[in-house]
């Protein structure tokens, strides 16, 4: 018998119920599942941090969208995947969400580089089966509009990195520029500088702070 490990966090309680009936429905004979959810990073962070003492997950599903912690330290599901990375090397990470811009997707996996990748506008019952068995057996696996985005060569190197994020972050919680540096080990200048390059990368032709973190929420950054 394979025990297997898991650890599903949305903060849509009805979606991880969904998912783990369609698991449970569909897993093999020989396999038997042990699921752990959490509905915000809180609870992921202290389950990642309790399974790399005691039993590591095999495979952890995040969503992106996700209340953020209460230190700011963890704001989205990529947070997540990135501590999960980093204390559960041997873990298979699996990021599912309902953005699918081609930049958000090639950020992801530029950052991440999941195990599996599933917007969950492709997703059927029946293909959260097969990603299933396939990121256990051989990942990764992608769904389709992961894959297409995959095959077009990504003409721009469009980026937006971990201290990016939490500019946005600090930003949209009235965080003014000149305080970042209490929260980011950076310069002022060396911050303001990162602020100019986000303006350009979303086509902030105003200037404004709040039209840049306007770009960013529609974009699916915070």
């Amino acid at each position: 018998m394979k025990h297997i490990n898991i650890l599903m966090v949305d903060d849509h309680p009805i979606i991880i119920e969904g998912y783990q009936n369609v698991l449970m429905a569909t897993k093999e004979d020989d396999q038997t599942l042990l699921i752990d959810t959490a509905n915000n990073c809180d609870t992921a962070v202290i389950m990642l941090n309790r399974a790399s003492k005691e039993k590591p997950y095999d495979v952890c599903f995040f969503d992106i969208s996700l209340p953020a912690s209460e230190d700011g330290k963890y704001t989205s599901g990529e947070d997540l995947a990135l501590l999960a990375k980093k204390i559960l090397p041997n873990s298979k990470i699996v990021i599912l969400t309902m953005f699918n811009e081609s930049f958000r997707i090639h950020n992801i996996i530029k950052e991440i580089d999941p195990d599996g990748f599933l917007i969950k506008s492709d997703l059927t019952s029946m293909e959260l089966a097969d990603a299933f068995q396939q990121i256990l057996k051989s990942p990764p696996y992608y769904s389709s509009t992961v894959n297409n985005y995959v095959k077009k060569t990504f003409t721009s190197e469009i980026y937006v990195d971990d201290i990016n994020r939490k500019i946005l972050h600090l930003l949209s919680q009235g965080i003014k520029t000149k305080s970042l540096s209490e929260y980011i080990p950076l310069s002022t200048s060396a911050l303001e500088k990162r602020k100019k390059q986000l303006k350009l990368l979303f086509s902030i032709n105003d200037g404004k702070d709040e039209t840049l973190l306007q770009e960013a929420r529609d974009k699916g950054y915070l």
